[in-house]
């Protein structure tokens, strides 16, 4: 009856713990709570009080007995249950807890025993700005050549700062030089200084070079720290090391002993002696770097100096610099990874292996394999596959043996080849798995032609190109194989007979590739089409055809070239212009040409030269000449301008003109010819120098004769000087004849009788009745067309 009453009692208590131990996992589960308290604060230092968080009055304290626990040895909290104030037990220093991980939580639970019950939380740790920056070195050694051009950037050591957040290293400054300036570039690690060449350094005027830096950190007051970068220059030194890859990757396992040869990275130098010993150093390197690794200077083999853990750090970065003897240096990177346990991949063994199948055959078998790994457990057991869109399929027979059969019948012209991944996978953490490849060949004879990769190919070649360019290619593929399968391409006859398709292109009969046989001329020929043929090496042989069309791209081989004024190498033409003319009247406009198409045409216009700068203006668009301000009495009479004509060419082409303008108070002004004009009809041949003097000979005598007859009839009218057509209220004038010259913009000459009317208030002149009336309405018709502004200044009568 006792017996029976205890093992109930017992079932009871048992009962009641299971419940008290649910309800602590449930505690537990529920979201931490969270304080905070400032590093390096004093043991005993008030944290926060936790019977608000835990539901408790002072009094049940001590009742269920609540304290504090926390994973470790070390106990750095205490609980006072007569206040419920969560103390520190000793100093906290968050970089020797956390190091740069941030934030820096440290949890602990606060245990009520009576009944049991846990309460998570969690302490978080605030940075204080404790650490000055430090460098490792605190003398950073440059080696520089003397040859080093301006620009080139330096890698210097950085400093390295225990504290995190604003109060980490933030930036760098370097003491005042002529010769370098600092340059940060941001970086996963954090901020990297380079020093940057500005001026070029010369040993024989400074063979050493000390400059101060300094890394500063974010805190407040900030602190900082210094080193001294001390600057070698070295005689020219021209080749520096180049490491054979930029880039080494290699895994290592975490339980590989300390002395394990991690990689060997080598460098090589062109040049000979002191120039060209390589030493190797870690650049860039953390302290954790350079307690875990250490690297032969001379042989470049990277060595563990202590033990890896994968749980605290996954891989490493590591830059490795080699230095030559001249100062110079390369870099590369060694990516080390640290695996996890699990070290033996899965073994596949290849007994049986048919690579070469005729087609259209069942259940064919193409290998006999076997897969082992030397590991245990689940890391020893294997699963073996291949992709599931294949025509094959693994068939399991005795222990770890598998055989590789088709599924179905192959079809070479479906698929002539079958890459097969037989995969064998462990089912260890993590999986490993190793792969083999088999190629399968099926079998195959002549029933497909080549076919070409497009039916019309289009080829751009710049003209002027070299003889026997490489224009272009075009590709024809054969499903087939072997001799089927080989293609060879020939032109066809153009459609075109007048096309020399012999002498323009030819074509690889091996692998199609198009070369120009001769330069071709855009301007001549834009475009030319002709026919391509594939055909296999099969019997009989298949074959098919493709068109290709060729377009030539226009090249800037073509200068301007000037219509107006003609340069022709006859006598300049020259331009009147009045000095009454307004502020952009137009001169004259330059007309030009250029033979090549798109923006090579595009034409610009500029003055390049003039006789008096600022007084003509050139459009650069259209060419038009106009005045650019108001012409005044000391404006030289005759000015030349130099005018160039430029295309849009790359590089640009130009041509440029000479214009002559005369400026005239009006074109009953004799035009006087420019020096050059005289020059260049003096040079004329002796004909022309025969029909000048003939024709000035005859103008004379008819000017002679015009001269008597105007003064015959200018006695009889001077009686009659009320009536007379040049009387004015202070006297008779004197008619003058007035010559006008058929040069420049007129082409005849003209004579008028003329007075000038005094007192009128005006300088206008009259134009009576002409000697030779028949050319009147000629010589008024060229003035107006000659410039319209003139009919202000000269009137007809």
């Amino acid at each position: 009856m006792e017996a029976g009453e205890g093992k109930e009692r017992f079932l009871k208590q048992r009962q009641v713990l299971i419940l008290f131990v649910l309800l602590g996992i449930a505690q537990v589960a529920s979201k931490p709570k969270q304080y905070s308290v400032a590093e390096e604060m004093e043991s005993g230092s008030f944290v926060a009080n936790l019977l608000k968080d835990l539901g408790l009055e002072v009094n049940d304290l001590a009742a269920r007995g609540a304290r504090v626990v926390s994973k470790g040895k070390k106990t750095r909290l205490q609980f006072d249950r007569q206040t419920g104030n969560l103390l520190l037990n000793e100093k906290l220093d968050r970089e020797e807890l956390c190091g740069l991980a941030e934030p820096c939580v440290l949890p602990f639970q606060v245990l009520l025993e009576n009944p049991l019950q846990f309460f998570q939380a969690e302490l978080w740790i605030r940075d204080i700005n404790d650490h000055s920056p430090v460098f490792l070195d605190k003398e950073i050694l440059l080696k520089i050549s003397e040859s080093i051009i301006p620009g080139t950037t330096f890698l210097i050591e950085r400093a390295q700062d225990l504290d995190v957040g604003s109060n980490s290293l933030q930036s760098y400054t370097v003491s005042p030089n002529s010769h370098f300036h600092l340059k940060l570039q941001d970086s996963s690690d954090g901020i990297l200084p380079q020093l940057v060449l500005d001026k070029a350094l010369d040993r024989e005027e400074q063979a050493e070079i000390r400059l101060t830096l300094t890394a500063l950190d974010g805190g407040t007051p900030p602190r900082s720290g210094t080193a001294l970068v001390r600057i070698e220059v070295l005689d020219i030194n021209d080749n520096a090391p180049e490491f054979a890859k930029l880039l080494y990757e290699v895994q290592v396992l975490e339980n590989s002993p300390i002395g394990f040869q991690v990689a060997v990275v080598s460098a090589r130098d062109l040049d000979i002696g002191t120039y060209g010993e390589i030493s190797y150093v870690f650049s860039q390197a953390s302290e954790d770097i350079r307690k875990t690794f250490q690297i032969n200077a001379k042989s470049g083999e990277l060595i563990l100096t202590q033990k890896l853990d994968f749980e605290s750090i996954q891989s490493y970065t590591l830059n490795i610099q080699a230095t030559d003897g001249g100062g110079l240096s390369g870099s590369c990177m060694v990516f080390v990874q640290v695996m996890d346990l699990n070290d033996n991949p899965p073994e596949l063994t290849m007994s049986t292996l048919i690579d070469h199948i005729p087609e259209n055959l069942q259940e064919t078998i193409i290998a006999v394999l076997s897969v082992s790994d030397p590991d245990s457990g689940d890391n020893g057991r294997m699963v073996c596959s291949i992709e599931d869109d294949l025509p094959f399929f693994l068939k399991p027979s005795v222990e770890n043996f598998y055989t590789l059969l088709t599924n179905t019948p192959l079809d070479r012209e479906t698929k002539s080849e079958y890459n097969i991944t037989i995969t064998v996978t462990d089912l260890g953490t993590p999986r490993l798995k190793t792969q083999h490849n088999i190629t399968v060949t099926v079998s195959d004879v002549n029933d497909n032609a080549p076919a070409f990769s497009q039916t019309t190919y289009t080829l751009r070649v710049r003209e002027n190109n070299s003889p026997a360019l490489h224009i272009g290619s075009v590709s024809a593929t054969d499903r087939d194989s072997g001799a089927n399968a080989q293609v060879t391409y020939s032109l066809l006859p153009p459609a075109d007979p007048q096309l020399p398709l012999a002498s323009l292109v030819s074509i690889n009969a091996d692998n199609g590739q198009l070369f120009a046989l001769r330069s071709l001329d855009y301007e001549a020929l834009q475009a030319f089409e002709f026919g391509v043929r594939a055909a296999d090496r099969g019997s009989p042989a298949l074959s098919s055809q493709a068109r290709v069309r060729v377009l030539v791209l226009d090249d800037n081989d073509n200068a301007p070239f000037v219509l107006y004024p003609p340069q022709n190498g006859s006598a300049p033409c020259t331009e009147l212009v009045p000095r009454a003319a307004e502020a952009g009247y137009l001169v004259t406009k330059v007309v030009a040409v250029d033979g090549d198409s798109g923006q090579n045409a595009w034409l610009s216009y500029q003055l390049l030269k003039a006789t008096e700068p600022g007084l003509f203006g050139v459009w650069a668009h259209n060419g038009e000449v106009r005045t650019a301000r108001l012409l005044s009495e000391r404006d030289a009479v005759k000015h030349r301008l130099v005018v160039l004509v430029k295309d849009n060419g790359e590089p640009p082409r130009s041509a440029s003109v000479t214009l002559h303008v005369l400026l005239v108070d009006g074109f009953s002004q004799p035009y006087l010819p420019l020096p050059e004009v005289a020059a260049a009809e003096a040079r004329a041949d002796p004909l022309t120098v025969y029909l000048v003097v003939a024709l000035a000979s005859v103008s004379s005598l008819c000017l002679f004769s015009v001269l008597v007859f105007v003064a015959v009839r200018l006695c009889r009218r001077s009686r009659a000087a009320s009536a007379g057509r040049c009387s004015g209220p202070e006297g008779h004038f004197p008619g003058h004849l007035v010559d006008v010259s058929g040069t420049g913009t007129l082409s005849q000459s003209y004579q008028y009788e003329v007075c000038l009317t005094g007192g009128s208030g005006t300088n206008e002149f009259k134009f009576l009745k002409p000697i030779l009336p028949n050319f009147l309405g000629l010589g008024e018709e060229r003035i107006h067309e000659a410039n319209p502004s003139f009919r202000n200044s000269f009137k007809f009568s």
